[in-house]
């Protein structure tokens, strides 16, 4: 009898602590009910002003526990380099730089293939440090990997570059 007792105490607390967590930083599960949706967050969470803190919760709930963010393109050196992140080291290595500086990441042109539960979108973006400004600092394109596993959108990879003078944006992949 002790026993299932303690073991009722233990569920209780586990359970008490998972409420806990959930109250404290809640996300907006209606965030992946669409492609589009999911897309759109994307592009939201990682926005803000100077000093603006990211919903770095609601970031990581878009990705698949799996997930990779990959990002391409070229060192100091010239050299042509690729780096594999999980969402976590993202926010560690981009948080307080997109906070510090301001940082505004906007969708201009979409392209879709699906194919069943699978998305591959190409979205190209164009980057502001602040949402006044007329010029993008940066443009680029995401190659944004999707599965639905019949509930939601995960983000399985996100995979982007940057738009260089050597590597411009094709016309087919800008605003019509």
């Amino acid at each position: 009898m002790k026993s299932f007792i303690y073991f009722i105490l233990i569920i209780f607390s586990v359970t008490l602590n998972a409420q806990e967590k959930t109250t404290k930083n809640p996300v907006d599960i209606t965030s992946v009910v669409t492609m589009d949706n999911t897309i759109k967050t994307l592009y939201n969470v990682i926005s803000g002003e100077i000093g603006k803190k990211r919903d770095w919760n609601q970031f990581k709930y878009l990705f698949h526990p799996d997930a990779k963010l990959i990002a391409a393109g070229k060192d100091v050196n010239g050299e042509t380099k690729i780096s594999y992140m999980k969402p976590d080291d993202y926010i560690k290595n981009s948080g307080k730089w997109l906070e510090t500086n301001g940082f505004f990441e906007k969708e201009i042109h979409r392209t879709v293939n699906t194919f069943g539960n699978m998305a591959h979108v190409f979205s190209t973006y164009e980057c502001f440090y602040n949402v006044t400004d007329k010029k993008p600092f940066m443009r680029g394109i995401n190659s944004i990997q999707l599965w639905n596993d019949g509930k939601r959108w995960w983000i399985i990879n996100l995979y982007w570059t940057q738009e260089t003078r050597d590597n411009p944006i094709p016309e087919a992949f800008l605003t019509k």
